[in-house]
């Protein structure tokens, strides 16, 4: 499917997100057709060789210029997985995050436990992650403030050029009244050949030098006239009183912190009694801030918001490890907060727990990201064996309603998105933490399921299967609105053209005239189908000279000859619900004027 999607995607995919087999040793991947045992020698570069095939391919989809991938993995493979995506991927910014999932851990006997997992980012591009409200390392008491930390020590720290050698006018004294610990004034720079310890203070004062807790000499972070301005406008500060020394720290305002009072996140309230600027978060507005690598929150528990969860949409149909719904929704959020019409691919859809983050996504800021994931319909090892011995083979109905996309992928998506349970109940629970609603209300979303298959060069080559392939061209036009799906018409013969709202396709080069004087203004996409690349060279020059295309763009697209090799790709539609509108609405069909 991923060499398909070349076709329809390549280099505009803005987010892949993927939680391969962790190549535990369990029965639960193949390479090939044989599972990969624990004691195999060769495991690990079955795993790599695995990997590295599709990852080369997902590399062709995503958008160069601004996209991610995450990969999820755990303590069996992730050295290996960081130096195979630095090979795939040797120009781009590569970050672990690690995500404990479990608190209790796994018990691993006479070892640690593992409480974690870990989520692989590569940045290709200007993507950026994007800033966080509220922390990831832990939960926020309800009760607590929101307001973020603004006042930082004004003194550098480390050494080179925090040190007072390098930055010798930045060394002076703040000069404290001795009796009541308030701002007398702020001194000069110290010279350098002058120690501090025989510095003469104003009578009555005592001197705050910038000195790191080991009595090492730093440095201010600004000069003396600075400083003064700084106490002056309230935007530096005196802190807690030393019982011991009658010494107390200087803080500040970070620029960053002036320009959340400028912009309103911020808001001034009054001064306290020595001058210093008191500060709110105003109604309304949330301080953001970069997210950690280290994400602990009880929403991303598998066993919790995994597995439970799982159970609540597909009662009874077990899936073994899925993640946590909320884990996969932040792991999102990150790349896609201001991509509100991102496209998002899982080529491990496992139990679609992607599509599932990404239709929360799209609730919760009205957003229309697209979701596409991809699996087999492998049954489980344990499965096989019962079937094969009740006499079933693959392909057997009995065998395929045990795959992984017929008893769990799509079962899960489509309870998810209608709010009703496989048995026709409505599925009970309210999701959690940020969006909360029930369960049973689903989502504004809509969705195709597809099945791949191979089509015979000759039958594509003689349009004897172009309803086969025609999925593929609505993947390549945007997946939006209705398919052409025939290229005849009732009685069997060819039409001229068709289109829907977003894209259109020329059957007939020699209608190309009227084809053009008829189209929508909103059709964004145009497939001419010819074997002959001057016709279609022809009708790709003559559209420009057409009002009717003037001020959009078009794209053309000709299917080429096949003449050797394997047969296409295609996609069969397994289920065909409502498309483009709300859930439940009736689909319109393409529109196709005129017989050939």
């Amino acid at each position: 499917m991923l060499e398909a999607l070349q076709f329809s995607h390549a280099g505009k995919v803005d987010c892949i997100y993927i939680d391969p087999p962790y190549n535990t040793g369990a029965r639960d991947w193949k390479y090939g057709n044989d599972y990969v045992d624990s004691d195999d020698a060769y495991r690990h570069s079955k795993w790599l060789a695995f990997m590295e095939r599709r990852l080369r391919l997902a590399k062709a989809l995503l958008r160069p210029d601004n996209s991610v991938l995450i990969c999820a993995i755990d303590e069996k493979e992730y050295l290996r997985l960081g130096l195979l995506l630095d090979q795939v991927f040797p120009a781009c910014d590569q970050q672990m995050v690690t995500v404990i999932t479990n608190r209790a851990g796994s018990p691993r006997a006479g070892r640690f436990s593992r409480a974690e997992e870990y989520l692989f980012y590569v940045f290709l591009g200007e993507a950026v992650a994007e800033r966080v409200v509220g922390g990831m390392l832990a939960e926020q008491d309800p009760g607590a403030s929101a307001m973020p930390t603004v006042w930082f020590s004004a003194v550098r720290v480390g050494t080179g050029s925090a040190l007072r050698e390098a930055r010798p006018r930045l060394f002076y004294p703040v000069y404290l009244d001795v009796a009541s610990g308030v701002l007398h004034s702020v001194g000069e720079p110290l010279p350098k050949e002058a120690t501090f310890e025989d510095h003469k203070s104003p009578p009555g004062t005592v001197s705050v030098w910038p000195l790191s807790t080991e009595g090492r000499q730093q440095s201010w972070r600004f000069s003396h006239d600075r400083m003064r301005e700084y106490f002056a406008a309230g935007t530096a500060r005196l802190g807690r009183r030393d019982p011991v020394t009658a010494l107390r720290p200087v803080t500040y305002l970070r620029p960053g912190s002036l320009k959340d009072i400028e912009s309103g996140v911020l808001r001034v309230t009054g001064r306290t009694d020595e001058g210093a600027l008191v500060l709110e978060l105003a109604v309304g507005r949330a301080k953001s801030s970069a997210a950690p690598t280290v994400w602990n929150l009880t929403r991303h528990y598998a066993r919790d918001y995994g597995s439970k969860l799982n159970a609540a949409f597909i009662p009874g149909r077990a899936f073994p490890y899925p993640k946590s719904l909320y884990a996969v929704e932040d792991a999102l959020r990150f790349l896609l907060a201001s991509k509100p019409e991102s496209i998002v691919l899982d080529f491990f859809a496992g139990s679609g727990t992607t599509t599932h983050a990404v239709a929360r996504l799209n609730r919760q800021d009205g957003g229309r990201r697209q979701s596409i994931v991809v699996t087999n319909n492998e049954v489980s090892a344990d499965e096989a064996s019962a079937l094969t011995k009740s006499g079933n083979r693959p392909g057997d109905p009995e065998w395929e309603a045990l795959g992984i996309f017929e008893h769990v992928a799509r079962p899960r998506i489509t309870a998810a998105v209608t709010g009703m349970t496989p048995d026709g109940e409505p599925v009970k629970g309210d999701y959690k933490f940020v969006d909360e609603f029930p369960m049973a209300e689903g989502f504004e979303e809509n969705v195709e399921f597809f099945e791949l298959t191979y089509q015979d060069p000759a039958r594509v080559e003689l349009d004897l299967a172009f309803n086969a392939i025609a999925p593929l061209l609505w993947l390549r036009a945007g997946a939006s609105g209705s398919v052409v799906d025939e290229s005849l018409d009732s009685a069997g013969r060819r039409r001229p053209y068709a289109w829907t709202d977003r894209y259109a396709v020329l059957f007939n080069v020699d209608r190309w005239q009227s084809f053009v004087s008829k189209l929508p203004p909103t059709v964004t996409t145009v497939f001419v189908v010819t074997d002959s690349p001057t016709q279609f060279a022809h009708v790709a020059a003559c559209r420009l000279r057409c009002s009717t295309w003037c001020g959009s763009t078009r794209t053309t697209c000709r299917r080429s000859r096949s003449t050797s090799g394997p047969g296409p790709d295609a996609l069969r539609p397994v289920r065909l619900p409502a498309r483009g509108g709300r859930r439940g609405a009736e689909a319109p069909r393409a529109r196709a004027d005129g017989l050939g």
